[in-house]
């Protein structure tokens, strides 16, 4: 998820079973790491914090909320499981882009953010096309009893925001969710572990 890497300007790490046992207000804040924002390409800050608070911008006007865009997408497939879902508001109409897992299938969904309507149809691909490491984080979500849809409502309580991205990362050999918070003007990312998520 390099989009929430780069928008990340403070680093939460939280226990997800922890909080969905107790009230947000006993999270645990195992780190926390401002970062500054910074372009992959060019350096300029500036224009970064500038497409930023656009994308923020954008993001604050849609009617469509991340979680019922997961909804909607994982309504096209009955028990499908969303694996990634991020706001995009560079595009001339802002979206949603949703990849679920279902039938060993990742599919691919853009959904409008302000009517919550499928832009564009579906795709799909299969598994056994994408390499070892992504095929291995896709079997353990589907093996684990918690939702990425659970993660952002957690990640939505402990940052004290609205999602704006959310999927898998795997760091020193734990599957972990991580979801970007919009907090205020400001952008956290909350990295929560589901239990049974470990590598092998």
């Amino acid at each position: 998820m390099t989009t929430a890497k780069r928008w990340t300007s403070q680093l939460l790490a939280i226990a997800l079973p922890a909080l969905l046992i107790t009230a947000p207000a006993q999270a645990i804040v195992t780190a926390g790491t401002p970062t500054a924002l910074h372009s992959e390409t060019d350096g300029d800050a500036e224009a970064d914090r500038q497409a930023v608070s656009r994308e923020i911008e954008r993001f604050r006007s849609s009617s469509i909320t991340i979680s019922q865009a997961m909804a909607i997408a994982e309504a096209r497939h009955a028990g499908a499981t969303t694996a990634d879902v991020s706001f995009d508001g560079a595009s001339g109409v802002p979206v949603y882009r949703v990849k679920t897992l279902h039938n060993d299938r990742i599919w691919r969904h853009t959904i409008n953010a302000a009517t919550g309507e499928l832009v564009g149809g579906e795709a799909a691909l299969p598994l056994t096309e994408l390499d070892h490491e992504d095929r291995s984080n896709l079997a353990a979500l589907g093996a684990i009893r918690h939702r990425l849809a659970d993660a952002v409502r957690v990640a939505e309580r402990a940052a004290s925001g609205k999602a704006i991205s959310g999927g898998l990362v795997r760091e020193r050999g734990r599957l972990n969710f991580a979801i970007v918070v919009i907090s205020g003007d400001d952008l956290k990312e909350v990295i929560l572990e589901p239990p049974a998520a470990r590598a092998k």
